[in-house]
């Protein structure tokens, strides 16, 4: 018995006559003659008896034609799903991202694809860098903030993304708020004041971390706190010097300075990684593809 068997039964069962069954399965009358001679055979007892120019199902038959049935149905949803996925019609895609893509970039991006494909079901977590990385086997994409690691599962993609700057934050009252007139300052200045950094595992961390260490800067870290928004209110609060992207800064009200350093801004890459790359789905394909199309940040609201 076969699933072919089963589904030309439940054919012949709803429009009781093989030859219209044979149209509707697009095969000829004696393929379908020949496919009921084999399901009777693997039952050893009639399913079906000729009856004028049609057919009546034996008992067994109508038991039969109800799993049938059934199994004609799934078979359809299961090409139905197969052909929407070709299309780009429905289906799921995960993607996990680090703090800064995930609150600045990720939702414009989002609302763009979901204007393109409606039917398309995302699922968004967040975390810092080395919490995103972690977890790649169970995301479909993940976008991240600076160098991704040499651990990386086997047959992961690194797509390179867009540059994001880092820059300091502080209270427009702050001394070096007042002394650096044209929005530039030397990463020196920043040594003798108590800075305010993200926990371990930020990109953003680990970024300005390797920058005052390869200017010899010390580091006089007055508090560790998780998350944008958690640097800059303790920014506010007077705790010390933050540092943050400066896409977090869009939409602040100018209560705080953002500040680049000189003679370089600080910035790093961001990357887009796609676990499974040999065999990436439509949906992934199309996602990157559109990530890569906004990498100057003028489409994705930026």
């Amino acid at each position: 018995m076969t699933p072919d068997q089963l589904i030309t039964f439940a054919a012949v069962a709803e429009h009781r006559n093989i030859s219209r069954a044979a149209v509707a399965l697009h095969l000829s009358q004696p393929a379908v003659s020949g496919q009921l001679r084999q399901l009777q055979d693997e039952f050893g007892e009639p399913l079906y008896q000729r009856d004028g120019r049609g057919v009546r199902l034996t008992p067994a038959g109508e038991q039969l034609a109800s799993y049938a049935s059934r199994l004609r149905d799934t078979w359809r949803q299961a090409h139905a799903y197969r052909d929407a996925l070709r299309g780009l019609e429905q289906g799921t895609l995960r993607i996990g991202a680090s703090t800064t893509p995930a609150s600045y970039l990720l939702p414009y991006l989002i609302a763009d694809f979901h204007r393109r494909y409606p039917d398309v079901t995302v699922q968004a977590a967040d975390g810092n860098t080395t919490e995103i990385v972690s977890a790649l086997g169970s995301v479909d994409i993940a976008m991240i903030e600076g160098p991704p690691g040499d651990d990386l599962p086997p047959d992961t993609a690194i797509h390179a993304w867009r540059e994001d700057e880092i820059v300091a934050i502080m209270p427009r009252s702050h001394p070096l708020a007042q002394q650096a007139g044209d929005g530039r300052i030397e990463l020196a200045a920043f040594g003798a004041y108590p800075l305010v950094l993200r926990e371990a595992g930020s990109g953003v961390r680990q970024a300005v971390e390797r920058e005052f260490a390869r200017a010899g800067v010390p580091m006089r870290v007055a508090l560790e706190i998780a998350g944008v928004e958690g640097v800059k209110e303790a920014v506010r609060a007077g705790m010390g010097v933050g540092f943050v992207s400066a896409m977090s800064m869009r939409h602040e009200n100018g209560a705080l300075r953002l500040l680049s350093l000189s003679p370089q801004p600080l910035t790093r890459r961001l990357s887009i990684l796609v676990p499974h790359a040999s065999a990436p789905s439509r949906v992934v394909e199309r996602f990157v593809a559109l990530c890569l199309a906004h990498d100057d940040g003028t489409s994705a609201g930026g």
